[in-house]
């Protein structure tokens, strides 16, 4: 039993149906629980329910689905799913639609010599590209294979071990399209990817580019909405007025690009008054002195020149920080501010985190925690063969340097494709095409493979540029290995299967990379299922996976948070580094300083392009669900949003039709014209702009923000700076 193991005890603490029990002063053992619930009706015969999570984002929710006469009836939030808290949102709900969707892709698929797609058997699929990954390792050595994933829990699993079975280090992420810069910077001061803030308890909190009522947790909105109702102080940083400033004290409507030089100028009033923490950087701080010289002339004068806010409310908010620390931070946000944007999102991530740190915040109630964490030990090595550790560096690790290895650079390996370095591409559950960069240049890139095999539920744009495109089951119809999660009390969730296999030609994730692995002459590092496999990962924390489908969620109360406790910086100095070598290396200042966006809208009918999230679509993941397309259609949500200013200069109206053009693409649709935006930038929502005919409800939907963008990528982090990009916005027929 490994490090991580919990008790019985600690198990039935954390159990499903303990918190009725605990409201009225004691706690439900578990025989005591299965016998409550054996009191229930006995199911209908093709009438059932387990326990499983959402999959239309990357957060997981849990929630219990119910089946009526074979078909998903309804689906009840868990409350024990850290997640969820009894919430999901609207894409939870519409999302399972899909599962009957007659665009799903029902069989495996080879495109033939005229270009189209016709249907092969899984022996043939294998066959092939087993035969086809072998010449290229045999011709180019293994390096010359990639594999980019969108994670989910077994599809991280068995992707990794299929690619270092093959011994390629080229695995990734689709991180450079969405955190990779927030990740990467962090980690460059703090030695750790991310962290939380703790909003309940906070005094004062600020979000830069994030709004959680739009997505993407629902126990995010429950956290704002609680600091809200605990009389908090909460600042929107963003330049959209986005649906979370309901909650919000003020909204700043920041130049877009410029939240660095806001964060830098906060720090500069911290410093420069001595109102930051003075003991807690003395003892836990590297290269305080140099990152002090190095902002002294960032002053909120300077800033309000670059990025619109006021000197005065620079100075103010500071102040307000500082009298509200240790309960006070900056939240790590995600996507939108500085997660891959910008030519300066890593400096601001970095830039960000030291600011935390000035409020001597970390893990202080009410402040920016890392909290604690749990996961599987190891495993009967006889049973479950440890696959030979990759030597060779990861495509992209010396062209950027500062990008989270984990994650990886996959454009940039993309871009090894077009050049003929890279020989051979796998996707799963990644449209690469339409959501990372410029479509028609990711086109290319595919194009240019000798073999691309793209896993998917539905014909993506991705799976339109493979050779061989592998049908996979829906999340409902699958068993997947648990999702051991961290937060104040770490948990252990599980996506169990729901459904009887609707399409028998299509299989799960796990059966699917077990067969290319075998095929490709590395199947003895798949010699188990994965219900063994789950099994056996809950068992080195004292469960087991029958335990677990009976409640869903499980919860580690031994493990829990506690508030105080200096965090362990995992950073070459094992202290908080405000200053980098590794950033020094690649160009930057040791120290962050303002970097300028990589473009500025001239003005006139010139604005920045920028996007964010919008509550019902995960990108291009749920366009093609009828159900969250309808009230798209509904809310006409389509529409680009253009400042009220602005637009009467240009003699356009709410509701107008207008054109967005520049040198890679021309579209047009139709105009909100408001006053909760920036004037320099035009608003488009990201998940429309479909161009799969095989998508049925989401073709032709909208316009696309990435078919607007070049392919360029953040120096040293890699990220794909998604708003450095220019349009001009004109009305139809003016």
């Amino acid at each position: 039993m490994s490090e991580n193991a919990i008790t019985r005890r600690s198990f039935l603490a954390g159990s499903a149906g303990v918190a009725a029990l605990a409201a009225a002063g004691g706690y439900m053992s578990f025989g005591a629980w299965e016998q409550a619930y054996a009191d229930e009706p006995e199911n209908d015969q093709g009438s059932w329910s387990a326990y499983t999570m959402c999959n239309a984002c990357s957060s997981k929710c849990g929630y219990k689905a119910y089946v009526k006469r074979g078909r998903l009836s309804k689906l009840i939030p868990s409350e024990h799913d850290a997640h969820a808290r009894g919430k999901i949102c609207a894409r939870g709900y519409g999302y399972p639609s899909f599962v009957y969707s007659e665009d799903r892709l029902t069989d495996p698929l080879k495109k033939n010599d005229k270009g189209e797609f016709e249907a092969i058997s899984w022996e043939q699929a294998y066959q092939e590209i087993g035969e086809k990954v072998k010449a290229i390792i045999d011709a180019n050595g293994p390096e010359a294979l990639a594999l980019v994933q969108d994670p989910r829990p077994s599809g991280a699993f068995y992707t990794k071990r299929f690619l270092d079975a093959l011994g390629s280090p080229n695995y990734y992420t689709h991180g450079a399209a969405c955190n990779l810069s927030k990740a990467s910077g962090f980690a460059q001061v703090i030695g750790a990817g991310d962290f939380q803030s703790d909003i309940p308890n906070t005094k004062m909190i600020m979000y830069i580019g994030r709004s959680v009522a739009d997505a993407i947790r629902p126990s995010h909105l429950q956290d704002l909405q609680a600091a809200h109702e605990n009389g908090a102080k909460i600042v929107m940083v963003d330049p959209r007025c986005n649906n979370s400033t309901v909650f919000a004290d003020e909204w700043l409507p920041i130049n877009p690009g410029t939240d660095l030089a806001f964060i830098l100028a906060m720090c500069n009033v911290l410093i420069r008054d001595g109102i930051y923490d003075k003991d807690y950087v003395a003892e836990n701080v590297e290269g305080f002195d140099e990152f002090a010289a190095g902002i002294a002339d960032h002053t909120p004068l300077w800033a309000e020149g670059v990025c619109g806010i006021s000197a005065e409310t620079i100075e103010r908010l500071a102040h307000e920080f500082a009298q509200a620390a240790p309960a006070a931070s900056i939240d790590a946000g995600w996507r939108g501010g500085f997660g891959n944007q910008y030519a300066n999102s890593g400096e601001t991530a970095r830039a960000l985190v030291i600011f935390n740190t000035l409020l001597g915040c970390w893990n202080q109630e009410g402040g920016a925690l890392l909290t604690s964490g749990v996961s599987a030990g190891k495993l009967d090595e006889t049973k479950f063969p440890p696959v030979p550790k990759v030597e060779a560096k990861k495509a992209g690790s010396e062209e950027y340097p500062l990008a989270s290895a984990g994650m990886g650079v996959n454009i940039h390996a993309a871009s090894l494709a077009k050049e003929g370095k890279i020989k051979g591409m796998f996707f799963y559950n990644s449209n690469m095409v339409a959501g990372y960069s410029n479509p028609a240049y990711m086109q290319e890139c595919l194009d240019a493979l000798e073999l691309c095999v793209v896993v998917d539920v539905q014909m993506s744009e991705t799976a339109l540029c493979a050779d061989y495109v592998l049908p996979e089951c829906s999340y409902l119809e699958r068993l997947e290995i648990p999702v051991f999660n961290g937060g104040k009390v770490p948990s252990v969730s599980l996506r169990d299967k729901v459904l009887d296999v609707i399409h028998p030609n299509t299989l799960p994730v796990d059966q699917i990379f077990s067969g290319l692995a075998e095929a490709c002459g590395v199947g003895q590092y798949f010699p188990f299922t994965v219900e063994e496999l789950a099994d056996a990962q809950l068992k080195t924390v004292g469960l087991s996976l029958d335990e677990l489908r009976k409640v869903g969620t499980v919860e580690f109360p031994e493990k829990a948070f506690v508030y105080g406790q200096t965090p362990k910086w995992k950073t070459p100095s094992g202290k908080i580094q405000f200053t980098s070598e590794a950033c020094e290396k690649a160009g930057y200042s040791a120290a962050p300083v303002w970097v300028a966006p990589a473009v500025v809208p001239a003005g006139g009918s010139q604005f920045r392009l920028i996007t964010g999230k919008q509550a019902i679509h995960s990108h291009t993941m749920t366009a093609n669900c009828e159900a969250l397309m309808s009230i798209t259609q509904d809310y006409d949500l389509t529409r680009v949003w253009l400042n009220a200013d602005r637009a009467a200069e240009l003699g356009i109206k709410d509701g107008d039709e207008v054109e967005l053009s520049n040198e890679k693409f021309t579209g047009r649709c139709h105009v909100k014209v408001t006053q909760r935006l920036n004037p320099t930038a035009v608003f488009m929502p990201p998940a429309y702009g479909c161009s799969s005919k095989d998508q049925h409800t989401a073709y032709g939907v909208g316009l696309r923000p990435t078919d607007f963008m070049d392919y360029q990528l953040e120096r040293g982090y890699g990220s794909t700076m998604a708003h450095e990009v220019l349009v001009t916005v004109k009305k139809v027929g003016a």
